[in-house]
């Protein structure tokens, strides 16, 4: 891409003044915003607009009306190579776990510099992938895992596949029983039901296996 050709970028995220603030950042440089959403469902239906012609998203995880995550699975559904960036402000590896399992091309932090900004989505316009080595080595490792990497039966009760869910979104198990509308030591039974019936050991390798069996 040369130095005079524009960048064109989506941004995705609920807050406006986030959504002001990374316009700011880019002011003077090649990268042009040319379109913005602040839903899950926006955010998709502007990734694909033909008009817009969006060469990169750089996309908020947690939005209203389906977030960040689900997103990134209908644009990778319809647009396989339209790189999608996510950023958070939270350095969760549920989301890094889900993001690399769905095919997303990195990882920013709302805390990150404007060099990593700018440097991220300019990497992901040329193809490449930011995403950290011990990122991908943590997930590499779980995916690695004989539980993950084959087809083994698995009976989950329906409130299992709830927790599950909400486990591989990023909540806590607090922020869980608060969702669910039960008690913490319950979550707390039920996250180990989870890991012992699936055969696994953490959350990173939770959301793998709720990704790669359809469950969310």
């Amino acid at each position: 891409m040369s130095p005079e050709t524009k960048i064109r970028l989506l941004i995705a995220d609920d807050h406006e003044v986030v959504r002001r603030g990374l316009k700011a950042l880019l002011e003077g440089t090649e990268i042009a915003v040319v379109a913005e959403a602040a839903t899950g469902p926006g955010a998709v239906n502007c990734a694909l607009d033909k008009d817009a012609n969006v060469d990169v998203v750089l996309m908020d995880v947690r939005m209203p009306e389906g977030d960040g995550l689900t997103a990134l699975g209908r644009i990778r559904m319809e647009n396989p190579r339209l790189p999608v960036l996510l950023i958070s402000a939270f350095e969760n590896p549920a989301f890094v776990a889900r993001g690399i399992a769905m095919g997303a091309a990195g990882f920013l932090l709302k805390g990150c510099t404007r060099d990593a900004l700018l440097g991220a989505i300019r990497s992901v316009a040329a193809g490449k992938n930011v995403w950290k080595h011990e990122e991908l080595r943590r997930v590499s490792s779980s995916l690695r895992t004989p539980r993950l990497s084959g087809d083994l039966e698995v009976s989950l009760s329906e409130r299992e596949g709830d927790v599950l869910r909400q486990m591989a979104g990023g909540l806590t198990n607090k922020q869980i029983a608060q969702a669910l509308d039960i008690s913490y030591e319950t979550v707390k039974e039920h996250v180990q039901h989870i890991f012992r019936k699936i055969g696994l050991t953490d959350r990173t390798q939770a959301a793998v296996w709720a990704v790669r069996n359809h469950l969310l």
